[in-house]
């Protein structure tokens, strides 16, 4: 029996190439994800892995967005979404890719699209097999997408799920999971804070520790983790803890450009110093951390700091006014999470709407006995064959005399098998269509080479059947007329010569194909 040389993976057949780029961002590594994913995409192009080619792609954009370039990480964004009509894939994919551009979109202030990207990918999620590492990763990155839109609840509870999921024995995916769950439990926990709401806030930050310090001590190496781990000790009163941390790794993040982890080191070591009443030590970090973040977000929280210890420094009325100014500022965006949450239903609504007009245009063009397209659907593809695509027809041979002699219960099964093997036959861009009675037929995006194995395939599956199963003595087999299309082809000119093939073949005795001259 022969083997395949590798295991044929949903994500490509060179899928370690791009989970070595994922690995690497996992741990925060962000430079070096970038190297990573130009060393494996130059060789994924020469392979022609175009589906482990979009996973590398897809690590790089959260590098890119971890790194603060958003504009590029956008690009590759809307190119991997282009490139999922073609490539297809599992629901959870799609809405996976969607998640990850709602980030970014959200993160330059592009807020509806973001919104409207969030609902596509819950609507996506909705009727996802909600088991398995596809599921697992899309509703990580849909916690990560509500969670740059402020909406914590919704990211928390994306991020439960998303742990519910998980199935795997892979202790980095799990713990990295749980890392990006803490990490929304601090900001949240810093906005709670802001906002005069110290019990909850004090709350989250106990659980954050608990989760930190497990995955810590379990070995796992993490800059992000243990910068977070900084804050929360700064935050719990655990000051040496937390200054231990920062001494061993704050020089190692600027020395690796990884600006995110080092300005949480900055945040936790001006916590640290405040406690401990020296001022100017607990400004200077903040102002160092303030010139690291990248986003608006980001930016406030560090002026808010800087607003409380100036107030605790020098107080006065100057002061105190100038932390009520920004007190008010934060409640009001704390209260535009509620529009935002508002807006999200509205799009989901509007996700749903058009769903439900795509499933009617659908239903409209689809055959009812065997679910593949009808008429009107052929219609519509006709026009659109290019150059290098084919049309096959198929004729059931003396289908008149199965619905005489077994019954026309026997005949729609017959049909409904046929289209099963039709159906499965098509890529993702391909349609399979019965014209009604026994007549098919069947758009491949191929040439006429493999187009011929694609229809001799179909036909020695009808014919090797065992019809008996169905009635005894049935017996099955089918006519097929291929013609590729033609440059400037009109696609009534390609149906008329694929047509006069499928008259060759049934006027050479049916059960085979007839095509042009090879």
């Amino acid at each position: 029996m022969n083997r395949l040389p590798v295991l044929v993976s949903p994500y490509g057949a060179y899928a370690g190439l791009a989970l070595h780029v994922h690995d690497l961002t996992i741990r925060g590594h962000h430079t070096e994800t970038l190297s990573a994913a130009d060393e494996a995409e130059a060789i994924l192009t020469q392979l022609g892995d175009r589906r482990t080619h979009r996973i590398s792609r897809l690590g790089r954009m959260y590098a890119l967005n971890a790194l603060g370039r958003l504009d590029e990480a956008l690009q590759i964004g809307e190119e991997l979404i282009a490139d999922q009509e073609s490539l297809g894939g599992p629901k959870a994919t799609d809405a996976k890719i969607l998640a990850d551009v709602a980030r970014v979109l959200i993160h330059l202030g592009r807020i509806d699209d973001g919104l409207h990207h969030v609902a596509s990918a819950m609507a996506l999620l909705d009727v996802a097999p909600r088991k398995g590492p596809r599921y697992f990763s899309a509703m990580s990155s849909l916690g990560e997408a509500a969670r740059s839109a402020d909406l914590f609840e919704l990211s928390d509870e994306a991020m439960r799920r998303c742990l519910e999921s998980f199935d795997s024995p892979d202790v980095l995916y799990r713990s990295a999971a749980e890392l990006t769950h803490t990490e929304l439990w601090v900001e949240w926990a810093l906005r709670l804070e802001q906002v005069g709401r110290d019990e909850e806030a004090a709350g989250l930050i106990s659980r954050s520790t608990a989760v930190l310090e497990f995955w810590l001590k379990e070995g796992l190496e993490s800059p992000l983790g243990t910068a977070l781990l900084a804050v929360c000790h700064a935050k719990s009163g655990r000051i040496d803890e937390a200054l231990a941390i920062i001494d061993e790794l704050l020089p190692r993040m600027h020395a690796a450009g990884q600006h995110h982890e080092s300005r949480l080191l900055h945040l936790a070591q001006g916590l640290a110093m405040r406690a401990t009443g020296q001022w100017r030590a607990a400004h200077r970090e903040f102002r160092a951390g303030l010139q690291l973040a990248a986003l608006k977000a980001e930016r406030l929280l560090f002026q808010y700091e800087l607003a409380v210890t100036a107030a605790l420094e020098v107080p006065g009325e100057a002061t105190q006014a100038m932390l009520e100014a920004l007190r008010t500022h934060v409640e009001a965006l704390w209260q535009l999470r509620l529009d935002r949450r508002t807006m999200l239903r509205q799009a989901y609504r509007r996700v749903e709407l058009e769903a439900a007009r795509t499933s009617a245009d659908l239903a409209a063009a689809s055959d009812a006995l065997t679910g593949l397209g009808n008429r009107r659907m052929f219609d519509r593809r006709i026009n659109t064959v290019v150059d290098g695509g084919t049309l096959l027809l198929i004729d059931v041979d003396h289908f008149k005399d199965i619905n005489d002699r077994y019954s026309h219960g026997v005949g729609d099964r017959v049909l409904g098998e046929i289209a099963a093997v039709l159906r499965s036959h098509c890529r993702h861009d391909e349609v399979a269509i019965r014209f009604g009675g026994d007549e098919f037929a069947l758009f491949l995006a191929t040439g006429e080479a493999e187009a011929r194995k694609v229809a001799e395939r179909i036909r020695r599956v009808i014919q090797a059947r065992d019809w008996n199963t169905i009635m005894p003595g049935l017996k099955v087999t089918l006519s097929m007329g291929l013609a590729a299309c033609r440059p400037g082809e009109a696609g009534r000119e390609l149906y008329d010569r694929a047509d006069a093939h499928l008259y060759v073949a049934k006027r050479s005795g049916r059960d085979q194909l007839a095509a042009a001259a090879a």
